[in-house]
């Protein structure tokens, strides 16, 4: 259906920036045709300042005034002709996208334990005697014990955790089950259905 005089958006030149509007897009647009530099530069502030308040959460990032003159920079396509108040040179940065994290390679021997657990177990077998293993055993069976519960069907069982602690570490840890004391963990309990029962 084509109405005359509705504007679609799926017809307009696609925004740089949504965030900020398609209003704040003209605005700017304005700014760049202005004759004057020193005019150009007071609609820049005003716009900025506009921009602020479209995206008050920035506010809460120490460089937030950096990074709305380096959003305008972009939104004018690099014409805006202006004394900035900041450096934008870098502005191009922030469409950069991030390089991928690497994924952990290799097989998991204990899946419901991940590899951040087993990496602190390998950690743990040629590690010297003294308050550091001791910590780092009490946080390592401490996160079994949780994962155990997240992942291993509601199963909390300290033995289970002191077997697994063993086995993975070659015997390098043994845990004294009559000395350790593991931290409180609450049970993950499933709420029973509000779900009325058909009848029959």
């Amino acid at each position: 259906m084509n109405i005359k005089g509705l504007d679609y958006n799926t017809k307009r030149e696609k925004l740089l920036m949504p965030e900020y509007g398609r209003e704040i897009q003209k605005m700017v647009d304005y700014a760049v045709g202005l004759p004057d530099k020193d005019e150009r530069t007071k609609c820049a502030r005003s716009i900025v300042e506009l921009m602020e308040t479209k995206v008050p959460q920035m506010r809460a990032n120490a460089d937030y005034e950096q990074a709305l003159w380096d959003h305008l920079y972009l939104m004018s396509g690099k014409q805006l002709d202006i004394d900035w108040p900041f450096d934008v040179d870098g502005a191009e940065k922030i469409h950069e996208k991030p390089a991928p994290l690497p994924l952990p390679q290799g097989k998991i021997k204990l899946r419901h334990y991940g590899k951040l657990v087993e990496e602190l177990l390998e950690k743990l077998k040629d590690m010297p005697d003294g308050s550091e293993r001791n910590e780092l055993i009490r946080v390592t069976a401490n996160q079994m014990k949780r994962d155990l519960m997240t992942w291993g069907h509601g199963s909390i069982d300290d033995e289970k955790v002191a077997d697994d602690m063993a086995r993975l570490t070659d015997g390098a840890v043994q845990l004294d089950l009559n000395a350790f004391i593991f931290d409180k963990v609450t049970p993950i309990v499933n709420e029973v259905s509000g779900k009325k029962k058909k009848r029959k």
